[in-house]
């Protein structure tokens, strides 16, 4: 008699990964293929907590000035007093907070609008395509630090008009980078499908274009704020930025000119700090560019 052979038990198929797990793996294949960006991440992640828990961390007020002026570092001041009696490590701790907000809201501002603007007319077209970007040129005509510079002179020394003046400096770069991307992207294949099923324009603008651009948004994003920070400081380094109360590390880089001699750590550690996180948020910038790449996104995300 011939035996039956028992079925082998049935096997479910395996579904897509948790979003976890796939995070998990993006996570430690960005740390493998991207060394340098992962120091530049962390280099941010220490900006960031350093911002956010500058009440914390400082030992002392920023503006709090009763100690002996000039001390140099040492135990209750290890980056000595400038000279004014306040302490040098706890203006730097909340002059990263000043130039996170100055940074993230100029960026997210100018960028954003810039991002819109360059989409917008793009996908249109026609005369005012043309009239827009020859605003663009004129504003791009001018060297950056020089228009800020006018900016300043008319809007009045304050946190919030650096805000304002680095948005005009940031939106015409954006929105002719924007340009670009939404030029090649309106061509394709499923932006006419778009049209041909009858999208309006804002659908297609808003469901197809702003999606598949968001590469570029983030890279502009992670790029301008390094470049968003050193303005500021040189603002500041000129006089026409913060006002000199205001804890920002490029107005305590003139404070110290007067004093470079006889007390070098005034311009040492605020110099230092502006150094370690423009490097960072470059290499941080850099790494997210190469991921963002759609020739790279395939070795980076995986199967």
């Amino acid at each position: 008699m011939l035996q039956q052979q028992t079925p082998p038990p049935a096997t479910t198929p395996k579904g897509p990964p948790p979003p976890a797990a796939r995070l998990a793996r993006f996570l430690r294949r960005f740390v493998q293929r991207q060394p340098l960006g992962t120091v530049g991440a962390v280099i941010v992640g220490l900006l960031v907590l350093t911002a956010l828990l500058a009440p914390l961390l400082a030992p002392y007020g920023p503006k709090q000035a009763e100690f002996d002026t000039y001390l140099p570092p040492g135990e209750g001041h290890l980056m000595g007093t400038d000279h004014l009696g306040r302490d040098i490590l706890s203006r730097v701790i909340w002059g990263a907070r000043l130039s996170l907000y100055v940074g993230l809201t100029s960026v997210a501002l100018g960028i954003t609008l810039g991002a819109l603007w360059g989409m917008v007319t793009a996908y249109f077209g026609g005369w005012p395509d043309v009239l827009t970007q020859r605003l663009v040129d004129v504003l791009m005509g001018f060297p950056p630090i020089i228009l800020a510079l006018g900016l300043m002179a008319v809007l009045g020394q304050s946190v919030h008009n650096v805000i304002m003046a680095l948005v005009i400096l940031l939106t015409p770069t954006a929105a002719r980078t924007m340009r670009s991307t939404v030029l090649g992207l309106k061509e394709l294949a499923y932006v006419e499908a778009a049209r041909a099923v009858g999208c309006s324009h804002w659908r297609v603008i808003f469901r197809h274009l702003v999606p598949n651009s968001l590469g570029t948004y983030i890279v502009l994003f992670t790029v301008n704020v390094a470049y968003a920070i050193v303005v500021e400081a040189a603002l500041s380094f000129l006089g026409l930025g913060s006002p000199p109360d205001e804890p920002s590390w490029g107005g305590m880089l003139t404070a110290a000119m007067g004093s470079l001699e006889r007390a070098p750590w005034i311009a040492f550690f605020p110099g230092l700090a502006i150094s370690l996180v423009v490097f960072g948020l470059n290499l941080f910038g850099d790494a997210v560019r190469d991921v963002t790449d759609a020739r790279l996104r395939g070795q980076m995300g995986g199967e």
